[in-house]
């Protein structure tokens, strides 16, 4: 348990300054081009273009499948060299492929995401598409690399290297405004030029991205060559795992694509896609911390176990896990939604807007548990080799969000309209979450479910106090009219960050303080993973 407890340290701690440093390059980028306005909402449309397509790459048929199957190769005679090399080949092809028909297709993708949009933002969102969409390429390089070092227990560089993109991000952007000016929300204000820097900045940072993975690859002791030979090394198994992946996260792009065009229609005056990206990148900051960072080494040795036929392991790691996310999940959606308004105001203009906007944020928040828990359940499917399973639960969950966007313009105002699509997307994910826990459930015999609510038990009654303190803390910094949010400026996004810091801080210390009374066994995470983060003075 040592060797998990020292990944999820590596890659909470890449994670964090990721994800910080990610905070910091959304800011800067909003300060160059808005956080409303039909510019901001194209460039996010383009930018979120390669995105999507990662996401099929990615969920669809690297995480899903590539991990256990690699795993699974280690116990070939040349201990998995041909099955990678001849991975990495039809990889390389694939998504160059997928690159070139994404560039062939760019004003069609921009008018199928946003088809609500003026024509003059349409032709702003496709010029930025053409110099965004080569980032698919990258990123396919990236996520490929990236899992293969997963599986073979290299797991930091993967967390780390996105560090550089924001680093370079944030560069190019300050640029940018050193240039051009900043907050250019309209579209008559850009020109090919740049358009240019905008868009090649964003995906310079990705290719560098990837192209550090490549300095960790020494470490996993294979050697990649050119294989166009994919025959008999299993890829035909692979193709059958991944058309289930593949055809799941199909559908949960055509969910988010019913989403993307109702939420366009508020582009302009009120909260839409800019947002939702933004409140979504706040979301994201938790999970990837906690979720991935301990559910990642988890899975790596769930596929172990699972390999081996260890059935009761598996259980028992399914167990610890969803307990150890949960333990920093619980806090950290009570946390930011106490502090919703200085944690929204660091993307928006003005204090105003925060509030407007900060439903989206709350309303993302109330499916933080339900799909940190999914993360380990699901993959444990995976492990298995069975993706069939995650395709129907995943396609409920879908059918709910577009069911969701439909409905919703016709219960709110065009104002609150992202927040009504945020919160029927965090419903349909706790609705899926349920059916995945209760269909593993029959399937390992058993989860230690007792155990798993009664932990949870503790951490929501831990929360309760805690929110309290930290809306406490809210009011008294003067609530919307205090520092944290009517700040003005550059000012008052980086006040809206420390006031975010300062209520989620003393939310977080009050849920300990709650959970030491309460004799929490899962407490022994927390100083676990302080002492992998302090060595030095955990040895003395």
């Amino acid at each position: 348990m040592s060797s998990l407890g020292r990944a999820s340290a590596i890659l909470g701690a890449g994670t964090l300054i990721s994800r910080v440093t990610g905070l910091v390059r959304t800011i800067v980028l909003l300060a160059a081009i808005g956080s409303v306005g039909r510019a901001s909402d194209a460039f996010s449309t383009a930018n979120q273009l390669p995105n999507n397509v990662f996401t099929i790459i990615q969920t669809g048929i690297l995480t899903a499948v590539i991990i256990p199957q690699i795993v699974k190769s280690a116990s070939h005679k040349d201990g998995g060299q041909a099955f990678i090399s001849k991975l990495f080949t039809l990889g390389t092809v694939v998504f160059l492929a997928a690159t070139g028909v994404a560039m062939v297709l760019a004003p069609w993708l921009v008018f199928m995401y946003s088809s609500q949009f003026t024509p003059d933002q349409l032709a702003l969102g496709t010029a930025f598409a053409y110099w965004c969409l080569p980032q698919i390429f990258f990123y396919g390089l990236y996520a490929l690399i990236g899992e293969t070092l997963n599986a073979k227990r290299v797991f930091g560089p993967y967390t780390w290297a996105p560090i550089a993109n924001n680093v370079i991000s944030i560069i190019g952007f300050i640029v940018f405004m050193m240039l051009f000016g900043d907050n250019r929300n309209h579209v008559e204000m850009w020109d090919p030029t740049m358009i240019a820097v905008m868009g090649g900045t964003a995906t310079l940072g990705i290719a560098v991205q990837a192209a550090l993975l490549l300095l960790a690859w020494r470490r996993t002791g294979l050697h990649l060559r050119p294989d166009f030979r994919w025959k008999g090394v299993g890829l035909g198994e692979v193709g059958k795992l991944a058309s289930w992946t593949f055809m799941m996260v199909i559908a949960g792009q055509l969910a988010g694509l019913a989403q993307s065009n109702i939420v366009s229609k508020a582009s302009g005056d009120h909260p839409a896609g800019t947002i939702m990206m933004a409140a979504w990148l706040v979301f994201m900051l938790p999970y990837s911390i906690f979720a991935v960072s301990i559910g990642t080494p988890y899975f790596t040795q769930i596929a172990e176990h699972t390999a081996e036929d260890r059935h009761d392991q598996v259980r028992g790691d399914v167990a610890r896990s969803i307990r150890a996310i949960s333990l920093f999940i619980v806090i950290s959606a009570v946390a930011l939604a106490v502090a919703s308004v200085p944690a929204t105001r660091i993307f928006t203009e003005n204090g105003a807007f925060a509030e407007q906007a900060a439903p989206v944020l709350i309303c993302y928040l109330v499916g933080l548990l339900p799909l940190s828990l999914l993360f380990i359940v699901q993959r444990t499917f995976y492990a298995y080799g069975d993706t069939r399973t995650p395709f129907w639960f995943t396609i409920v969950q879908c059918s709910l969000i577009v069911v969701s966007a439909l409905v919703a313009p016709l219960l709110v105002p065009l104002s609150q309209l992202a927040a009504a699509v945020a919160l029927g997307q965090s419903l349909a994910g706790l609705v899926q979450t349920i059916i995945a826990v209760v269909l593993l459930r029959r399937r390992l015999g058993g989860l230690e479910l007792p155990r798993v609510a009664l932990s949870l038990g503790r951490f929501v009654i831990a929360a309760i106090p805690a929110g309290f303190a930290g809306w406490g803390v809210y009011l008294l910094i003067g609530g919307a009219d205090g520092w944290a949010v009517a700040s003005t400026g550059m000012t008052g996004r980086l006040l809206g960050a420390v006031g975010t810091g300062v209520v989620g801080g003393v939310a977080f210390v009050v849920y300990l303080v709650v959970l030491f009374v309460l004799r929490a066994p899962e407490l022994s995470v927390v100083s676990g993973l302080v002492k992998r983060f302090l060595p030095a003075r955990a040895s003395r």
